[in-house]
């Protein structure tokens, strides 16, 4: 075969390498082990395609993302290279074909899932298709310290060691740590020939926005996009959900994304995300991981990310053309205290909890960076840059001021208090509030009661967050949420070290009375629509209406104060000694977690007439989806439709069809077992 360049440019239609892939081609080429740190869009898989092709057996590439071995295969194919997967995500009949071209020997590249390594059978074939490299995919799902930790990833160095062949691992996200950990594992008892380029993504345009009107801010921001193509990572199904519906609404195109929908579903949205312009996916942090877009145009993040590397792997995705891209990252002080809450609340040794609130703090401390965002992230990955001009510190820095003497006023209520409170009730002691929480605990004799009316409680919150954000405080998940004091925060507390804080995070509240359009924030909303839906479940137990239960006073209360014991669940108006005890602990699970397992348009009927009435269009649907006989074409109506009928109740066919989403397919599949329900209705 010609030389590889000249197989580049034949083959896959590129002139020149791109930065830094000629030397990590030419030592796979000479046999020997490597290790690439690239930035997503570097051009990393053409690292291990190119060789593959001098090769005389197989290359098998192991990878985590079925979507991107999906992708690559098939892009592959089109350029003439004959490629095969193994997954979970394969038909029996491609399972099937795969098997039959590898027994006859016109595989040049094989894609397995590192489950499959599980299999004592894989060595077995690996070995008698004559492989001759391992190319390993994301080889930071090996390090236990790292952000995606994969446990069958371990399995990788026994492998190269059985197969006795050279080994080639790339990744775009390792700090030194979790790079020495890949030689560890992955190589053992070799040393890898290490190749590390430049993090920097110059075409990105890094932003942070402190989270006010968060569904707002975002909805500006695609706005601003019309038409581009992007991806909004979301920290809960629920929200991937709510999110995409709010942007159909505004006329955007836009579909949701998470574990929790059938695996037909997921394909099809990948597929359109990639066929579609200016299609956006609203998705849980699997999405994207395997989606080869390279015009993804833009990246939001609806929450705070877990870590430095996985910001930067998530943003990665955008922009991969090299063209400009821009991406927006909302973060506030729930978010910081759901990260820190999933490390302490984790089974993991306290070494590796230190790390992973290390890690935090590192994106915390970019989040809150009074300075150029970019330097400050590639200074985390062991790079440097010189020259930005494409973050929105860059384009309007930040005015900071003295926030010793407010922080200090906050550490000392919180010391004072025992470190038994969360912002809310410390808030109250600083500004001087009178409650009846406070005056039951006698904090009002406190000296620190309302040395703090300067600010207003959103100022308040802000400097609060600010403080997680220079870990000078954490949540204690023991103690439900209150703060604990850290000791990077006792040179502040004995006045012998000085804080700056940002002043443009600091929103001032806007005192003008508006219209209430709401009963709850829009933060708040999906958890009451839960409570709701358990309220009226208790009350169908007991065939009694729901406001026996509770009244909807005490459910807006639970919304927005968010109990967390049966103590505070007490405090609630509305709640005696019989609801507690009957009513205190199935309220309380809603509270702290489960408020997302019902569909976000069903959860909109919740404690309505309607909301019964979808239950029973989404039943009758069920039946009917595949026709009468069970075997005519699989259609179905969206949850949103479902909704729509629920509302509407039409009482034909022919309104019925009339209805968005349904058309007179549906209408002939649905509409006798429709109509019937709603008659009944």
């Amino acid at each position: 075969m010609s030389d590889p360049q000249d197989v580049l440019a034949k083959v896959f239609g590129f002139s020149a390498y791109r930065d830094g892939q000629e030397e990590v081609v030419n030592a796979i080429l000479q046999g020997r082990n490597t290790l690439a740190i690239m930035p997503t869009g570097g051009g990393k898989s053409m690292c291990f395609q190119l060789p593959a092709l001098f090769l005389e057996g197989v290359t098998v590439v192991i990878s985590p993302l079925i979507a991107l071995m999906r992708d690559q295969v098939r892009a592959l194919g089109e350029i003439g290279i004959a490629a095969g997967s193994l997954t979970s995500g394969n038909t029996e009949e491609e399972t099937e074909e795969v098997f039959q071209a590898l027994e006859e020997n016109r595989l040049k590249l094989l894609y397995i899932a590192p489950e499959r390594l599980a299999n004592p059978g894989t060595s077995i074939l690996l070995r008698k298709i004559n492989t001759q490299l391992i190319a390993v995919d994301e080889a930071h799902c090996v390090s236990q310290w790292g952000h995606d930790f994969r446990p069958d990833y371990l399995r990788i160095g026994a492998l190269r060691r059985d197969l006795d062949v050279p080994l080639a691992a790339f990744t775009a996200t390792a700090d030194q740590e979790t790079r020495d950990e890949i030689i560890a594992r992955l190589f053992e008892d070799t040393e890898p020939e290490v190749f590390l380029r430049g993090f920097d993504r110059p075409n990105l345009h890094l932003a942070f926005q402190p989270k006010n009107s968060p569904r707002q801010q975002l909805l500006k921001f695609v706005a601003a996009r019309q038409g581009q193509s992007g991806i909004i990572y979301c920290a809960t199904r629920n929200k991937t959900e709510t999110l995409a519906q709010a942007l159909r609404n505004e006329g955007h195109k836009a579909l949701s994304y998470h574990a929790g929908m059938e695996g037909e579903d997921r394909r099809i949205a990948e597929a359109r995300f990639q066929r579609e312009d200016g299609l956006i996916v609203c998705a849980t942090v699997a999405f994207g991981m395997g989606i080869d877009k390279p015009d993804i145009r833009w990246v939001a993040h609806a929450d705070l990310p877990k870590s430095m590397e996985a910001y930067y792997q998530e943003i990665g995705r955008a922009g991969r053309d090299g063209a400009p891209a821009d991406t927006l990252t909302l973060y506030g002080a729930d978010d910081i205290r759901l990260r820190r809450a999933q490390i302490d609340e984790g089974l993991a040794p306290p070494e590796r909890k230190a790390a992973d609130h290390a890690r935090l703090n590192a994106l915390l401390g970019l989040a809150e960076a009074r300075r150029c965002r970019r330097r400050v992230l590639l200074r985390y990955f062991g790079d440097k840059v010189d020259h930005c001009d494409n973050c929105d510190l860059c384009a309007a820095p930040p005015e900071v001021f003295d926030g010793t003497l407010a922080v200090r006023k906050a550490l000392s209520a919180i010391l004072r208090t025992g470190e038994f409170f969360g912002a809310g009730h410390l808030i109250d002691i600083l500004r001087g509030k009178e409650t009846d929480k406070i005056h039951a605990r006698n904090h009002d004799q406190l000296p620190t009661f309302g040395v703090g009316k300067e600010y207003d409680q959103r100022q308040w919150q802000a400097i609060f967050r600010q403080m997680m954000g220079y870990d000078l405080i954490r949540p204690d998940m023991e103690r439900h949420g209150a703060f604990r004091m850290t000791e990077a925060a006792r040179p502040i507390l004995r006045d012998e070290a000085t804080i700056e804080l940002r002043k443009d995070t600091i929103i001032k509240a806007d005192n003008r009375r508006t219209k209430v359009r709401a009963l709850v924030s829009e933060e708040d909303e999906p958890l009451l629509s839960a409570l709701k839906a358990k309220r009226r479940a208790l009350a169908d137990a007991i065939q009694a209406p729901a406001y026996v239960v509770f009244p909807d006073s005490t459910l807006i209360a639970m919304a927005t104060q968010k109990p967390v014991t049966l103590d505070d669940f007490a405090q609630l108006p509305g709640v005696g000694a019989v609801k507690l005890k009957r009513y205190g602990t199935a309220f309380l699970e809603i509270i702290n977690g489960a408020a997302e397992e019902m569909h976000p348009s069903r959860r909109k009927l919740a404690g309505k007439p309607a909301g019964d009435l979808f239950d029973r269009l989404l039943e009758a649907q069920q039946g009917l989806a595949r026709g009468e006989t069970g075997t005519d074409k699989y259609l179905t109506c969206t949850n949103s439709t479902l909704s729509k009928i629920a509302k509407a109740r039409p009482r034909d066919i022919e309104t019925l069809a009339q209805v968005q989403g349904v058309g007179p397919q549906k209408a002939a599949r649905f509409g006798p077992a429709f109509l019937e329900v709603l008659h009944a209705e």
